[in-house]
C-alpha cells in the first residue's frame, strides 16, 4: 500500500542563519567538550555501543535533542561515508553550540583514544594486552549498553507490526550476511520500503534541528569535499612529499568507506600496508591496541600515521592522518545540516526515515549478538556481569561511566578468580 502522506507539523523556527551567518546554538562549545570528553574516555564497545551511550547522555539525560531527531540523525549518518557514530555526535554538537560545538563534540570524543594510540605508536606495548581482565570487563559492559539501546530504540522506532517485521528481517539479513555492503544495501532498501508502505498516520509532528549554519557555508563544504576527493590524487602526481601522500590516502579512506567501524580496516590496510608504509605485523598490533581503548575505531588512523612511512613523522603524522580521515565527515555534515530540516520534513522522506530507523533497530540487534556478545561473553561469569550492568543501567539508572567502572572492576575480579 502506498502511503497517502500529509505534511507533518514543524515548529516555526529558522532552519538556518541568514546567508553568510554562522553562529553558535543555545549552548557553549566548552559545555559540549566536557560532555563529549567524558564519553570519549568511557565509551567502549564500538559504534553501535557508542550510539547507546550517546542516546543515554544527549537524549535521555541532557535532552539536547529528542528521540525522533536522534533517530533521524542516525538515519542520515548511515547514508554518509565515514564513522556514523562520530557524525551523529558532531551533528548534536553543531545543534547545541554551532560549528565550534561540532568540533568540540568530535575533539572530546576522539582525542582520548587518539592520544593513547599515538602513545602506543611510540612503544606503549601494554595497550595490546586486550585480554586483560579490566579491558574484558569493559567489553561486557558494552553488551548491557547495546541491549539497553535495542530495547529503547525498538519501543520508539518499531511501534507497529509493519516496522517490527522490518526490524526482524533486518536482523536476520545481517546475521546471514554481516558485511558493510549488506548494511548499505539494507539501509537503502529499508528506506525504499518505508517510503512505499508506512502510512501517513504513522507520521507525527517533528521538532526541527536548530542549526546556525548558512546554506552558503553548507554548499561551500560540499564543494570542498568533492574538490579534495578529486584534486588530492591529482596533486600527488605533480607534488612529491610524504605528508601530502599521507593526507591524501587517509582523506580518501574517510570519504569512501560506508558503515564505519570495522568496515574501515580493509581500506586502511590497503592505504598503508600495500605501499609499504606499515608492516602487516605493526598493523595488526595497532588494531589490537585500538580494541583496548574507548572511542571510535577511526582513531586507529592516529596510530598508523604515527608509525607509517619510510621515515615516520611520529605524533605529527598521527595528527595528519587523524585530521584527514575525519575531514570528509565534517564537510558532509556541515554541508547537509542547513537543509536537513526541510528534507526530513517532507512526508515521503519521513516515511523513508521510519523504515530506515526500523532497520537500524535490526542492525543493533544483530550487533548485540555479533560482535558484541560473541566477543565479550565467554562463560557464566561474564553473563552474570552483563546482567548486573544491564540492571544498573535500566533499573538503578546509574550513569554509564559508573557502570563502565563497575564493569572494569568486575572483569578484573573474574579474571583473578580464574
Amino acid at each position: 500500500m502506498t502511503a497517502n502522506h500529509s505534511q507533518p507539523v514543524i515548529e516555526n523556527v529558522p532552519l538556518a542563519t541568514p546567508e553568510g551567518g554562522v553562529s553558535g546554538g543555545h549552548g557553549s562549545a566548552w559545555e559540549v567538550l566536557l560532555v563529549a570528553t567524558r564519553l570519549g574516555v568511557s565509551s567502549f564497545g564500538g559504534p553501535i555501543a557508542h550510539l547507546g551511550y550517546f542516546r543515554e547522555e544527549y537524549v535521555r539525560k541532557r535532552k539536547w535533542i529528542d528521540e525522533q531527531t536522534y533517530g533521524d540523525l542516525i538515519g542520515l549518518c548511515q547514508f554518509l561515508p565515514g564513522p556514523a557514530s562520530s557524525q551523529v555526535g558532531i551533528s548534536i554538537g553543531i545543534a547545541r553550540a554551532g560549528i565550534l560545538g561540532g568540533f568540540a563534540a568530535w575533539l572530546g570524543f576522539t582525542l582520548p583514544s587518539a592520544l593513547a594510540l599515538i602513545a602506543f605508536g611510540y612503544g606503549v606495548q601494554h595497550l595490546t594486552t586486550v585480554d586483560a581482565g579490566w579491558i574484558h570487563g569493559l567489553l561486557v559492559v558494552a553488551v548491557a549498553v547495546v541491549a539497553q539501546a535495542v530495547l529503547g530504540m525498538a519501543r520508539q522506532f518499531c511501534p507497529d507490526r509493519r516496522r517490527q517485521t522490518m526490524a526482524i528481517i533486518a536482523t536476520l539479513i545481517m546475521l546471514a550476511w554481516p558485511t558493510g555492503l549488506a548494511q548499505v544495501l539494507l539501509i537503502a532498501g529499508a528506506g525504499l520500503i518505508g517510503w512505499r508502505i508506512i502510512p501517513a498516520e504513522a507520521l507525527t509532528s517533528i521538532a526541527p534541528l536548530r542549526v546556525a549554519i548558512s546554506r552558503r557555508v553548507g554548499a561551500f563544504c560540499v564543494s570542498t569535499f568533492v574538490v579534495l576527493l578529486i584534486g588530492l590524487p591529482l596533486l600527488r602526481s605533480f607534488v612529491s612529499g610524504y605528508a601530502l601522500a599521507l593526507f591524501s590516502s587517509f582523506y580518501r579512506v574517510g570519504a569512501l568507506v560506508f558503515g564505519g567501524g570495522h568496515v574501515v580496516l580493509p581500506l586502511l590496510q590497503s592505504a598503508v600496508v600495500d605501499p609499504g608504509w606499515v608492516s602487516n605485523a605493526k598493523f595488526v598490533a595497532g588494531y589490537g591496541a585500538a580494541q583496548a581503548v574507548p572511542g571510535p575505531l577511526f582513531t586507529f588512523s592516529a596510530y598508523l600515521g604515527t608509525v607509517a612511512g619510510p621515515s615516520p613523522h611520529g605524533w605529527v603524522g598521527g595528527l595528519i592522518a587523524l585530521a584527514a580521515i575525519y575531514l570528509p565527515s565534517f564537510l558532509l555534515v556541515i554541508g547537509i545540516l542547513p537543509i536537513w530540516n526541510q528534507v526530513r520534513a517532507h512526508p515521503s522522506f519521513q516515511s523513508a526515515i521510519r523504515g530506515i530507523n526500523a532497520a537500524v533497530v535490526g542492525l543493533l540487534l544483530s550487533a548485540l549478538y555479533s560482535p558484541v556478545w560473541t566477543t565479550a561473553i565467554r562463560g557464566k561469569a561474564d553473563f552474570g556481569l552483563a546482567v548486573a550492568a544491564f540492571g544498573l543501567l535500566m533499573y538503578w539508572k546509574l550513569p554509564p561511566w559508573m557502570v563502565v567502572v563497575f564493569g572494569a572492576v568486575g572483569g578484573a575480579v573474574i579474571t583473578a578468580l580464574h
